[in-house]
């Protein structure tokens, strides 16, 4: 029995030492102040995501437009990831690459496994509900301005994640299956964008105001990058997932400089025990 307590004190102390580390205040809040550019840039990325996932996918091998997606999120992770503080160009690639591959993954189960869109909506509306859960459990706080320890931000990541997958199922179930068609689900969806808004602004709780937007600007742009680049036969304007997808380009690279460079959505310095969630989500 002796013999074994060296193991398990090591055991024990590996697993404090990670502890320590997933707890280990980072040198600044990762991710950026919630502005109106925030909020463009975000939908801005929906859509190029939308556009740029179909444009490969369908113009070329699928699947090593899938593995060319995965491994591109996977670099975007690790450059989000290594940094010490937020980084507008590093966290926006992360963003924008999580849009590409979260499309890819909701349109993999779809098309390649056959599930219904109305059954992978609520598959990762489950999964997201399992993400917040076990973020507000773990750290009582699902505010964005507290994401400054690498659990938190491992939550985050998770959230966003789960976020995207659900937007393009949820895009797709009521454009395709449901018959809404492209315009008319972007419409809705950007009605329901507005009412969180100004749910907000009416006195909302912060937090729950700010996911309920962000989780709605993915079938938001999704929806009007599919009415733009979709085929007129389909319900859309003719113009080409791949003429979308570089148009939208422009304007996300010209923003994300734009932020960096003037420090416009620099987050707001905050000790890693405090849970602002008055500052909103």
């Amino acid at each position: 029995m002796r013999r074994d307590l060296p193991t398990a004190r090591s055991r024990g102390s590996r697993a404090a030492g990670m502890a320590a580390v997933w707890g280990r205040p980072l040198q600044g809040p990762k991710v950026p102040r919630v502005t109106p550019a925030f909020w463009l840039i975000k939908g801005l990325s929906t859509a190029f995501g939308e556009a740029t996932s179909d444009f490969s996918v369908h113009h070329g091998n699928p699947y090593l437009a899938v593995m060319a997606g995965a491994l591109g999120f996977l670099v975007a992770f690790a450059l989000q990831w290594s940094a010490r503080r937020y980084v507008a160009w590093r966290y926006w690639l992360l963003v924008v690459m999580v849009a590409v591959f979260g499309t890819m993954v909701a349109d993999v189960l779809h098309v390649v496994v056959g599930v219904p869109y109305a059954w992978s909506t609520a598959m990762f509306a489950v999964l997201l509900t399992a993400v917040f859960v076990g973020w507000y459990r773990k750290e009582g706080t699902l505010s964005i301005h507290a994401i400054n320890t690498r659990r938190r931000e491992a939550f985050y990541w998770a959230a966003v994640v789960a976020t995207f997958a659900m937007g393009t199922a949820t895009g797709d179930m009521t454009a395709v299956a449901f018959h809404w068609g492209y315009l008319r689900s972007g419409l809705i969806f950007a009605c329901l964008f507005a009412l969180a808004l100004v749910a907000r602004w009416a006195g909302a709780h912060p937090v729950l105001a700010f996911w309920a937007a962000y989780v709605l600007t993915r079938p938001l742009g999704a929806s009007f990058a599919d009415w733009f680049g979709k085929p007129v036969a389909l319900g859309g304007l003719g113009y080409g997932d791949g003429a979308v997808a570089g148009v939208l380009a422009l304007p996300i690279v010209g923003l994300v400089a734009a932020v960096s460079v003037g420090r416009l959505d620099a987050p707001r310095e905050a000790p890693a025990g405090v849970q602002p969630e008055s500052s909103g989500g």
